[in-house]
């Protein structure tokens, strides 16, 4: 399995995390630490862009839900955004998929009315 990987970065609409490889059960934590160390306005959302994750066992969806939790926590929302085909099929299986926010891509998931402040609703 190829490593973790987390980038961080800032947009209007609130932070996003890059996450590209395993998100297995001894990188998990690297997830957590990320997402610790975040603060973010109320109303903001954090995005996980998904696009590069090759494998999430139960120890990263259990990292994804914590993720949310905090989002939450914080006053914010939180979105998966280009959720890998095998790893959507798994979160609709165990119901997540009825929990996070999930979108096409990155751009759809951090585009927002800046005047409403809402983020648009999932296209498929």
């Amino acid at each position: 399995m190829s490593p973790l990987t987390i980038t961080t970065r800032l947009v209007a609409t609130g932070p996003v995390l890059e996450i590209i490889g395993a998100l297995e059960y001894e990188t998990a934590p690297e997830l957590r630490k990320a997402v610790d160390g975040l603060t973010f306005a109320g109303g903001q959302w954090l995005v996980l862009d998904l696009a590069g994750l090759d494998f999430c066992d139960s120890s990263g969806i259990s990292a994804l839900i914590s993720a949310r939790s905090l989002a939450i926590e914080q006053g914010g929302g939180i979105a998966l955004a280009a959720v890998p085909a095998r790893i959507a099929r798994t979160l609709g299986i165990i119901g997540l998929d009825q929990v996070f926010t999930i979108f096409p891509d990155v751009a759809t998931a951090t585009d927002r009315d800046l005047m409403t402040g809402r983020v648009p609703a999932p296209h498929w």
